[in-house]
């Protein structure tokens, strides 16, 4: 199997690495990077767990190969928290709405959202729930979720 070198900007640091040219960037960030906090789940860009952020897109990093994410910024969730240690806004409004149940699905959730957010800065409900659309949760029913992006986008809950 060939192999790739790679150069990303991961959670704001550097990180260089050999791939396989067939290692999507899921598997890289679990495996390679140590970034478990994103999860694969249907590894078919259905399910949306595996969200990462990559140059300021939601992406289904199952079905992005590992090296096409050369020379690019890719967050995960880790990423999200800031120097000091405090929770990103979605993190803090995921936590203050019980908007999750198993977690499973949560990281992907995040990503989309804090995405979301990078993109337009106030959005509206109706914005944050189209954004949501193609995450899929067997746990919550998506009431939790939809707290939070009442409140992200201003609305309280």
């Amino acid at each position: 199997m060939s192999e790739h070198a790679i150069e990303v900007i991961l959670n704001g640091r550097p990180v260089r690495a050999r791939v396989e040219s067939r290692r999507t960037l899921g598997d890289f960030l679990r495996r390679d990077a140590g970034q478990t906090g994103t999860h694969l789940a249907c590894e078919h860009g259905v399910c949306g767990a595996c969200t990462v952020i990559v140059d300021g897109e939601a992406v289904r990093s199952c079905l992005m190969l590992a090296v096409q994410a050369d020379g690019r910024k890719v967050t995960t969730v880790e990423g999200l928290e800031a120097s000091d240690g405090s929770l990103h806004r979605v993190q803090q409004a995921m936590q203050d709405a019980y908007a999750l149940q198993c977690g499973y699905c949560t990281p992907g959730v995040v990503m989309t959202l804090a995405a979301a957010l990078e993109a337009n800065p106030k959005p509206t409900e109706p914005d944050l729930m189209e954004a949501l659309s193609g995450h899929l949760c067997r746990c919550t029913g998506y009431q939790g979720m939809m707290k939070v992006a009442k409140r992200l986008a201003g609305g309280g809950e």
